[in-house]
């Protein structure tokens, strides 16, 4: 693994404005930056993403499962008392999980460590399955890359392949967010993109346009009755909603599953290490306030159980408070503790890597690099490509 520069396609911008990519800057500041490139071995994508992702996306859903059944998990994994009769159903029936995003600390050298799973809300789909691998192939046309480099990426293809087993007979799907927040309403117009090569009719109305009909059924702004929706909308709001209550009777199908807000929660990562304490890929973590914290010393992450992109998330360094997200809206709930691992450093940049499941497939790979030690939404996207 190595961090290359790049000069940027002299197109870009005009590429990007283009295709709808107008989140590409944040706050004046470059999100998309292609001014450097991360080069992987295909052994360090298969040994070192591919084969943790498919091994840990098996240990999550194994505890799923355990947690269905058991009232002291849900509480802990702060899923509100009357919706988990739901949240149990949608994985009793088998209710299909479209898409996530783990979320690495890998250097090429060691294992790579889990410090988050996006299981629910994951964005940076688009600059991932589609603007990257777009990078890819100009860099290879313009005699940047060699003819035979390759990409951690199949996301596009995957997700079309999913969307076709989820509705194998076509149909009518609404797609679903807020309408006014750039990144997620052009996230779920991709997805809409994907769904319609599917097969699909896609049809979007903004989260706040949903309504309850006197049958109890969620219909659209036109009052068309709402049977499947894919939602960018997270379960622990969607859950604790007014309009929580008619789920379990309204008989619509919504991507992602209920079952998935067992899994886009931060209290996983200390109970998966309880069931696999010294996994080389998980991060030894645990709730706080259990006395078992003790074991982590003056040195720590603190996470809230529901944060986004760094928010609310603090950095502890030998007691000392090092680096904090403090204005993201999160930490109403538990926290959980999770041992301090430094996010790799290359040249000056901090580097995350997003390894993606569609399915129960891994199908992709993004990097995110922040000259600070946490990742959050401003944090640039740089693209990556394989060689040998």
């Amino acid at each position: 693994m190595e961090r290359l520069r790049f000069d940027p396609r002299p197109d870009w911008e005009a590429t990007a404005e283009r295709l709808g990519f107008t989140w590409r800057h944040i706050n004046g500041e470059i999100y998309w930056d292609e001014t450097a490139a991360y080069a992987f071995s295909m052994e360090e994508v298969e040994d070192g993403i591919e084969a943790p992702t498919a091994e840990l996306h098996g240990l999550c859903l194994e505890l799923v499962e355990e947690a269905v059944q058991s009232e002291r998990l849900m509480e802990q994994l702060d899923i509100p008392e009357p919706m988990r009769d739901y949240v149990a159903a949608s994985w009793t029936r088998g209710d299909p999980s479209l898409y996530g995003r783990f979320d690495f600390a890998y250097d090429g050298r060691g294992p790579a460590k889990l410090y988050e799973y996006n299981a629910d809300t994951p964005t940076s789909v688009y600059e991932t399955a589609a603007f990257q691998w777009l990078w890819l192939e100009d860099q290879i046309r313009a005699g940047v890359l060699p003819a035979d480099a390759d990409q951690f990426n199949s996301l596009s293809e995957k997700l079309i392949t999913r969307f076709r087993t989820i509705f194998p007979n076509g149909g009518f799907v609404h797609f679903s967010s807020d309408a006014d927040f750039v990144e997620d309403r052009q996230t779920v117009r991709f997805l809409e993109d994907l769904a319609q090569q599917a097969g699909l009719e896609p049809q979007f109305v903004a989260i706040d346009q949903i309504g309850l009909n006197a049958d109890g059924r969620f219909v659209d702004h036109e009052n068309w009755i709402i049977q499947a929706m894919f939602k960018l909308y997270p379960w622990e709001q969607m859950l604790r909603d007014d309009y929580a209550a008619p789920l379990p009777t309204a008989d619509v199908r919504v991507l992602e599953p209920a079952w998935k807000s067992i899994l886009s929660n931060k209290a996983i990562l200390p109970l998966l290490w309880e069931r696999h304490k010294g996994h080389p890929n998980l991060l030894e973590a645990y709730f706080e306030g259990d006395p078992a914290q003790a074991a982590l010393g003056n040195s720590y992450v603190r996470k809230p159980l529901f944060s986004r992109e760094g928010a609310n998330v603090e950095l502890i360094d030998r007691g000392v408070s090092a680096e904090a997200v403090v204005d993201g809206g999160y930490g109403q709930g538990g926290f959980i503790r999770q041992a301090l691992h430094d996010t790799p450093r290359f040249d000056d940049a901090h580097v995350i890597v997003g390894s993606w499941v569609v399915g129960d497939e891994p199908a992709g790979m993004s990097l995110r690099e922040d000259a600070g030690r946490i990742t959050r939404d401003t944090s640039r996207f740089v693209p990556h490509f394989i060689r040998d």
